[in-house]
């Protein structure tokens, strides 16, 4: 099958099985999210909900985050993976969109990825959430997938695959295309024991052809 007409049938699969596909973390303006993705660096989503209520309740604010120590986000962080380093990505976070921003979240990825904590992933995430931008962003779900469904070949970064992914995706549908695959991978495309028997892209699927799983 030609790659083109690959990527039109899961597409088109995913209009009709998923056409409302939204980020699960819970916020309310481009501050809150980009908190919560930059805590989400591996961590699963449940968790960060968990954790920003509290946060977010203390540090409301660019600015208000900007004047904290990483010691005392620390304190409200300490559940979640790597609460160190976090601690101290979030304040120089909130301090450059203080100095540097306006106290406003950027809307272009090569500005985003100049905060602290923030890499090309999440930098993609707030584009493409926040402002609708055309951007993939590429975390392990959507990296494992891509190469499972065979829309991504011989890939070895996430750069490399979204990449890919970008030349088959419609502008217009990249945003909903990135929770497509985030939400297929975490539910039914999981790690070490897809649900092949409940997916409806194993026709297509590389993976189940070489592996031929019916779990």
């Amino acid at each position: 099958m030609e790659k083109k007409e690959l990527f039109e049938r899961v597409i088109d699969y995913f209009l009709k099985e998923m056409p409302i596909a939204e980020t699960e973390l819970i916020y309310k303006d481009p501050f809150e999210l980009l908190v919560a993705v930059i805590l989400s660096a591996q961590c699963t989503d449940k968790r960060v909900n968990m954790i920003t209520p509290d946060l977010l309740k203390r540090f409301p604010t660019p600015a208000k985050l900007a004047e904290a120590e990483a010691d005392e986000v620390f304190d409200y962080i300490r559940s979640c993976t790597y609460p160190n380093n976090k601690a101290k990505h979030l304040v120089g976070m909130a301090r450059m969109l203080v100095n540097d921003f306006g106290g406003q979240v950027p809307d272009h990825i090569d500005e985003l990825q100049k905060l602290p904590g923030v890499g090309r992933k999440t930098a993609n995430v707030i584009a493409s959430v926040v402002f609708n931008k055309p951007a993939m962003a590429v975390d392990t779900h959507v990296f494992r997938v891509a190469a499972r469904l065979g829309l991504s070949v011989n890939s070895k970064t996430p750069l490399e695959t979204e990449r890919q992914l970008v030349q088959f995706i419609p502008d217009d549908l990249l945003p909903l295309a990135h929770h497509w695959l985030i939400l297929h991978g975490r539910y039914t495309c999981t790690a070490r024991s897809p649900k092949c028997k409940e997916c409806g892209l194993t026709y297509l699927c590389k993976y189940y052809a070489d592996n031929r799983l019916v779990k």
